[in-house]
């Protein structure tokens, strides 16, 4: 009876293992990890960090912060030795806490995936929240510590932002890298719509590779190219284990985990629900893309266990705490500062997960 119980809990992991690749991996990690790597090795992230500084106007600091994942793409880990570099160089605590949360929370390969996997009004509601959770989460902060550390100011010093070009960059018309950006999200965005037939879509992207090859080898010197590749299949083998690991025990704790049980905690999308789930999101440790399995299979989203009020709340809270990520702004920021920022992080989740979860029931 042992044996045979083990053995179903395997294949259920190995079922969900092999779904969760055959559907995503060609069509959507692959092009992501290939944005991810241009991410890391072409944008200059010294340039996004700039405009945390004391001389930028408030509107850019917050507007910034509040997006810079969808640039940096980093995990609740990653995030916080950048935290920690703009924090001791002067950034207030306001735009330096709404990127601490933005910086997870907004992963432009964790939106896509969310959206192609779970849905894409829940894609667009966990873009949308994340969003206004870090200008709200920064602002609070601001405005509780505003007195004994100061956040940004209303008047722009524009000599703040005369920053030497690189000589690689001045070989190049400066609108090439957000060109090259451009056809890598093109060619994710079509290669994972649903509205294509696979003819057109092969013909498509097979155009846009075309254009994207032109664009590197024409405008990028040989050590740029490198450091692409090696940054792109660094994501790679960082991740993708972590992701395929992650999405099997998810499918065997799925199998043993009381369908009724969490249908009566998560099934609905009320206050104690929401709540529950932040708190549960904000002690997991979530790797950058796994919380897609987690709340779509562990969870049991995909199947209609959980409603979308905990679903959401569980996207917004998980990627950006975790234990490891809250001991560390612990000693980053002080108790002080990091219990506000946690309880904020899990009470905004909370209301925002309820609010969605009320808007689609």
């Amino acid at each position: 009876m042992a044996t045979y119980v083990i053995m179903a809990a395997l294949e259920a992991g190995l079922a969900t293992l092999l779904e969760y690749l055959s559907a995503h991996v060609l069509t959507c990690l692959v092009p992501a990890f290939f944005i991810a790597g241009a991410i890391a090795a072409l944008l200059n992230k010294d340039t996004v960090l700039k405009y945390f500084g004391a001389d930028a106007p408030k509107w850019l600091c917050y507007s910034v912060a509040s997006t810079s994942g969808t640039i940096l793409a980093v995990c609740s880990c990653t995030i916080l030795p950048m935290f920690a570099g703009i924090e001791k160089r002067g950034a207030g605590i306001g735009p330096a806490t709404a990127f601490l949360f933005s910086g997870p929370a907004i992963n432009l390969m964790a939106i896509i995936l969310t959206a192609r996997v779970l849905g894409l009004d829940l894609g667009v509601a966990r873009a949308v929240a994340a969003v206004f959770m870090a200008v709200v989460i920064g602002l609070i902060m601001a405005a509780i510590f505003q007195r004994h550390d100061p956040s940004c100011k209303n008047d722009a010093a524009p000599s703040s932002f005369d920053v030497d070009p690189d000589p690689d960059q001045m070989s190049r018309p400066k609108y090439i890298t957000g060109t090259f950006m451009a056809v890598l999200v093109a060619i994710l965005l079509v290669a994972t719509s649903s509205a294509i037939e696979l003819l057109p879509k092969a013909i498509i992207v097979g155009a846009l590779i075309a254009v994207a090859a032109f664009l590197m080898n024409r405008y990028y010197q040989p050590e740029e190219k490198s450091a692409f590749l090696e940054e792109t299949w660094w994501l790679t083998r960082k991740i993708f284990p972590l992701l395929v690991v992650g999405t099997f025990v998810t499918g065997v704790i799925g199998y043993f985990l009381p369908v009724e049980w969490v249908r009566t905690i998560f099934g609905t999308s009320s206050f104690l629900a929401c709540f529950l789930a932040s708190v549960i999101g904000s002690l997991l440790y979530m790797p950058t893309l796994l919380e897609v399995p987690v709340v779509g299979t562990l969870f049991g989203y995909s199947t209609g266990v959980t409603a979308a009020g905990p679903a959401l709340a569980l996207l917004l809270a998980g990627p950006s705490l975790s234990l490891p990520n809250m001991i560390v702004i612990w000693r980053i920021v002080g108790a002080k500062k990091a219990s506000v920022y946690i309880s904020l992080v899990v009470i905004l989740s909370t209301l925002v997960g309820m609010l969605y979860g009320a808007v689609v029931s």
